[in-house]
């Protein structure tokens, strides 16, 4: 499966911006989704996560309240909404595909199969 990430951009500090990954290839209602991000000289880092039919979610601390991530199936899309952005949440953001079922697994980059060419995300002050 392609993935394409998309709707980056700067925005100023409590901004929102909606990000979405498109997938193409295979139907996106086979794998499990998330969102990861990598900031200038950090580690990627997981980000938020979604189960096949959308009835599950979680996120890493420091964006609980504050990202929404969502899947629409039959657009073959996933879309993370952030809201109150920070200058911390600065980074290119990647969205991945893979059949991960639960647990800490979710925050495991490596255990998934399938990643997209990431958005830059860039939050003013």
């Amino acid at each position: 499966v392609q993935l394409q990430a998309s709707g980056g951009g700067l925005v100023q500090v409590g901004d929102s911006l909606r990000l979405s990954c498109a997938a193409s290839g295979r139907t996106l209602s086979s794998y499990t989704m998330a969102w990861f991000r990598q900031a200038p000289g950090k580690e990627r880092e997981f980000v938020a996560f979604i189960n096949w039919s959308g009835s599950f979610s979680t996120y890493t601390d420091s964006v609980k309240g504050r990202f929404t991530i969502s899947r629409d199936n039959a657009k073959n899309t996933v879309y993370l909404q952030m809201i109150s952005l920070k200058p911390e949440d600065t980074a290119v953001y990647y969205c991945a595909a893979g059949r991960i079922s639960g647990g800490d697994s979710v925050t495991m980059g490596a255990l998934y199969n399938y990643w997209g060419l990431g958005t830059l995300v860039t939050v003013s002050s």
